[in-house]
């Protein structure tokens, strides 16, 4: 009986522990292709609890009943331990939580400061900013656009935010963060109990794999150059209750943090060299962030599909369109000019004859992200 409570110890200490270790950034862990295990050992997290407690409290009489008490006791204090950790110490949403409230100011009443990183989305006629500082600790931010519910994501290890519609089969739907994949924030839902990868919004495990979130179209720009697309915009205030955190973010959008997780490297395709991806007709590329900079609008091809790509004065905000013809654009003063007229930086027609461009999602994002993400892409 007494090996029943040691191995009862040694079982929920090690389920615990790996629990945690296939979706958290441990050192390894997300260079496995472990989600699967993962997903099995949180389905199970209550039978084997059950199990492995009810073998150290049936081996607990014999063990108690020796002279030598202190051992098993220390032992039992250690599993407690280990338990209180990983499921709260270690758990992702008691790491990160979600605004207790959404402050939105407009541009007379704002507070942030215009040289901030956003992810700007617009739906509606409405258009909202969200600054990266705030949304990469909260990780997603829930929020109502254009009379429809939002869901504002960011993952700061990997660089890169998403806007979806949380709707799954056309129901609305609450996620709470569980973990991370590969280095890509993870998201549960309350309904099934699918986790949900923040890089595309797939189901990647669970009884909804393989599911996709509808995604809005949104851009990352400075907020001054938002404001000035978007005058009209409300902007995602600090929620006071949260303050030190953001603080601890100041430095992450210039890529100047020291963690090792979410530290920049300043040449060109190294893991966490920036690049902005761009997918369209079923391909990808990525755009070294570095040859962007000294380019200023790029004119290639993803795919069979003519691309521009556009950085702004500013040096922080981009834009990617279908050029829908193979000739080149030209950019000067954030204007870009087309052979059918010039345009601004959301593919307005300013002047000329011709349609809006038709904008293409772009995403800046760590290079070791990306790869992972679009394993075929190409590189530019």
């Amino acid at each position: 009986m007494k090996k029943l409570f040691y191995l009862g110890i040694l079982g929920i200490i090690l389920y615990e522990i790996a629990k945690v270790y296939f979706i958290m950034p441990m050192p390894g862990s997300q260079r496995m292709n472990s989600i699967d295990a993962a997903y099995i050992l949180h389905t199970w997290r209550w039978p084997l609890r059950i199990l492995f407690w009810a073998m150290i409290v049936a081996g607990g009489f014999a063990v108690f009943s020796g002279k030598r008490k202190w051992l098993p006791a220390i032992l039992v204090l250690v599993a407690a331990g280990v338990i209180y950790a990983t499921n709260f110490e270690m758990a992702a949403d008691t790491m990160f939580y979600q605004p207790s409230q959404v402050i939105e100011h407009n541009a007379a009443t704002n507070k942030v400061a215009m040289d901030r990183l956003v992810i700007g989305v617009e739906a509606n006629g409405e258009a909202k900013a969200y600054p990266i500082q705030y949304i990469g600790y909260h990780h997603q931010v829930r929020d109502v656009l254009g009379g429809k519910p939002i869901m504002v994501t960011y993952c700061t290890v990997c660089r890169t935010g998403r806007v979806f519609e949380p709707v799954v089969d056309g129901k609305p739907e609450v996620f709470r963060l569980v973990g991370m994949d590969h280095f890509n924030a993870m998201f549960e839902d309350s309904e099934t109990g699918s986790w949900w990868r923040q890089a595309n919004g797939e189901a990647i495990a669970g009884p909804l794999k393989g599911k996709m979130l509808p995604e809005l179209a949104s851009s990352q720009t400075s907020l001054s150059q938002w404001l000035k697309l978007h005058p009209d915009s409300k902007i995602m205030q600090p929620d006071p209750v949260y303050q030190a955190k953001y603080d601890s973010m100041s430095r992450y959008e210039s890529g100047r943090g020291k963690s090792a997780l979410t530290k920049t490297d300043t040449l060109s395709w190294q893991d966490k060299s920036w690049v902005v991806g761009v997918q369209a007709g079923g391909a990808a590329k990525a755009f070294d962030w570095n040859r962007l900079k000294k380019e200023r609008i790029i004119n290639s091809q993803v795919g069979n599909v003519p691309v521009a790509l556009v950085l702004s004065a500013d040096n922080n905000s981009f834009f990617a369109f279908n050029k829908e013809i193979n000739e080149p654009f030209t950019l000067k003063n954030d204007t870009i000019f087309a052979p059918s007229g010039a345009h601004n930086l959301l593919g307005k027609r300013l002047t000329g004859a011709g349609n809006d461009l038709k904008r293409i999602n772009a995403y800046q994002e760590f290079w070791h992200s990306w790869r992972t993400f679009h394993p075929g892409t190409d590189q530019y």
